[in-house]
């Protein structure tokens, strides 16, 4: 998984997030979703995100993840 510059993060499309209307979880690909699921997890625990966004970025990565 590469490091996405400012710019780069911008290029992708609101679609590709867990949360799009923070521009935050990027979900484009399996290493992204894993990814995802943990900082989610990580935020939840820490007190950052709540239960429900957790569990909405969870559903979006196992949309990617469960993808053949």
């Amino acid at each position: 998984m590469t490091k996405l510059t400012s710019e780069d993060r911008e290029d992708i499309p609101k679609g590709k997030y867990a949360l799009p209307e923070e521009r935050k979880y990027p979900v484009e690909d399996k290493a992204h979703a894993r990814n995802a699921k943990s900082r989610a997890a990580q935020q939840e625990k820490a007190g950052n995100l709540s239960t429900a966004d957790r569990k909405r970025v969870d559903a979006k990565a196992d949309e990617i993840l469960d993808k053949d």
